[in-house]
């Protein structure tokens, strides 16, 4: 997994509440494989026509905001089923963090898996922050994990809260595989104890 560090990066606001995960990620293409085309179903029933043609007045569509990897949702972003693909699409699209008042929780744990990282900040926050991305087309934010803020424009910095445990993860890049590794020693020694005290169980000692 790709570690998250500090990112400046264009901001996208997405004002619509209650953005569930068949939006970000509709249902019919679950079954295809994760390739060079997953990008392309973010939003997808939102982004493109019925001939696939762009919604021009869709966020994600306008010139300013095409390259953005922040996004600065509303209430309840990412909520409905748990389909990790949602965040899959998200993250091959280029989004790295995500900035709202609230999370589905299936949602932003799957978020960290990935290597993106969901904000939880007031909701008077986000709005002054979706009216800045809105108002000033192409503005930038830097998130800092170490420091757990973020900067804005004019000097004006964030602070945001993370668990623990979610910062460790991403600022290493491990996944649920590498945070297993990590104790891969400790996991033989307990085996291996384990089999010279109850060989009738595992098999004979080791």
């Amino acid at each position: 997994m790709e570690a998250f560090t500090r990112l400046t990066a264009i901001a996208v606001p997405i004002e619509l509440k209650n953005v569930n995960t068949d939006m970000i990620f509709p249902a019919r293409f679950m079954r295809r494989p994760r390739d060079g085309r997953y990008a392309s179903y973010l939003f997808h029933d939102r982004r493109f026509a019925a001939d696939g043609t762009e919604h021009a007045d869709f966020v994600l569509n306008r010139p300013a905001y095409r390259k953005a990897r922040i996004i600065v949702g509303n209430t309840n972003f990412g909520c409905g089923s748990s389909r990790e693909t949602a965040v899959y699409a998200l993250h091959d699209y280029g989004i790295r963090a995500l900035i709202a008042p609230s999370f589905g929780d299936i949602f932003a744990a799957n978020c960290v898996r990935n290597g993106l990282l969901p904000i939880r900040l007031a909701d008077d926050v986000c709005d002054d922050l979706r009216a800045l991305a809105m108002t000033r087309p192409g503005v930038e934010l830097t998130v800092d994990l170490a420091r757990q803020e973020i900067a804005v424009p004019e000097k004006i910095t964030v602070h945001f809260d993370v668990e623990p445990f979610d910062k460790e993860c991403l600022l290493h890049g491990l996944d649920d595989v590498d945070v297993t590794l990590r104790e891969e020693a400790s996991i033989a020694g307990f085996e291996t104890a384990y089999r010279r005290r109850f060989p009738w169980r595992a098999g004979g000692p080791a």
